[in-house]
């Protein structure tokens, strides 16, 4: 697998996890946030402007 293939495969976890989220009706989960961060990390190691992409808050 390329970089490229990697980033782009984060991305797109990192949006479903946002997703689910947002569809999660407010109610608490530690671990969501846990795997949203950890792969926002990830993301920013390759450079991508989670700014961008990032649909919540």
């Amino acid at each position: 697998m390329t970089l490229e293939e990697m980033k782009e495969k984060e991305i797109e976890k990192y949006c479903d996890l946002q997703l689910i989220k947002r569809d999660n009706g407010g109610n608490p989960n530690p671990t969501l946030d846990y795997k949203i961060a950890e792969s926002a990390a990830k993301l920013e190691t390759f450079g991508v402007n989670l700014e961008a992409i990032t649909i919540i808050k």
